[in-house]
């Protein structure tokens, strides 16, 4: 089976999340099993790793591409740890990459991307109802507004200005014709100027932040003693709750459950960025269980 996903950051993630042989992996995102091949090629442990995606088509290819040992789980990541956490279930690393998969972006028929026309769909578990359709077509505009300036970053007129076009030409039914709206009440940017309301549909349509909020406190029950968590990010709304997560837990003395080893986020190099341009918002970052 062709290669569907590059992993971003492969490198940085070994060097930072330092696999040995017999340790006990868990992959929170584990997409397409990119990062989680490096890793399992070192430790050789399958019979106590985990890998966990929401999305089902996903979840068949890591079924089909690795050794039956190894317990794969169609779930949201954030039920997954508190089940864990719930039977004391631990792990010598644990990584997440909270960011799309290529396959997601570039099947149409997924509706996560603008670049490829499709329904509005969105879900990264077909299984839920609400959908990207949903959202463009039922919301208020009011509640648009404020999904696009929460979860798109968008400033308050601007968002306020495309929910009400939004409401005006319903129904819309497809990506490209909402982002022909968008780009149509828009002037020239570098990038395509419904890439953050795409975002903050998409967002809302999966609950990211909710579930990222919810699940960093359970990782310190997870983790085994001098154990490696790396949390990779794309774009600011992530970052900033895996950052204040850290601090604050960095923060209370010889009380702290992790040791942070990456000060700053480490990014994406210059060579990375030719071969797998999707890479250029990652950011990771990595701490040590006490």
């Amino acid at each position: 089976m062709k290669k569907l996903h590059i992993p971003v950051l492969l490198s940085e993630v070994m060097a930072n999340l330092s696999p040995c042989p017999g340790e006990s992996y868990l992959d929170l995102t584990a997409g397409f099993g990119g990062h989680a091949r490096a890793i399992l090629d070192v430790t050789q442990n399958y019979k106590d790793s985990v890998l966990v995606d929401r999305d089902e088509f996903a979840t068949e290819y890591l079924r089909h591409e690795f050794p039956s040992e190894i317990t794969i789980i169609n779930q949201d990541f954030y039920s997954s740890m508190l089940q864990f956490s719930e039977c004391g279930k631990t792990f010598d690393i644990i990584l997440a990459d909270f960011g799309v998969s290529s396959p997601q972006l570039d099947i149409g028929e997924r509706g996560f991307s603008f670049k490829a026309d499709g329904p509005l769909d969105m879900r990264m578990d077909r299984r839920q109802t609400l959908t990207a359709d949903e959202i463009i077509n039922t919301w208020s505009e009011r509640k648009l507004a404020e999904i696009f300036t929460r979860y798109g970053e968008e400033p308050l007129g601007r968002a306020k200005m495309l929910a009400y076009t939004i409401v005006h030409h319903r129904p819309i039914h497809s990506t490209e014709a909402l982002a022909d709206i968008i780009k149509q009440k828009s002037r020239y940017s570098k990038i395509h100027p419904a890439t953050r309301i795409f975002q903050a549909v998409r967002i809302a349509v999966n609950d990211e932040l909710s579930e990222i909020e919810n699940a960093l406190p359970l990782l310190p029950q997870l983790l085994n003693k001098g154990g490696r968590v790396g949390l990779i990010t794309f774009h600011s709304l992530e970052d900033r709750l895996v950052k204040d997560f850290f601090k604050e837990s960095t923060s209370l003395g010889e009380e702290s459950p992790f040791r942070v080893i990456t000060k700053k986020p480490i990014v994406a190099d210059p060579t990375e960025l030719v071969i797998n341009p999707r890479a250029r918002s990652s950011k990771l970052r990595v701490a040590v269980r006490n």
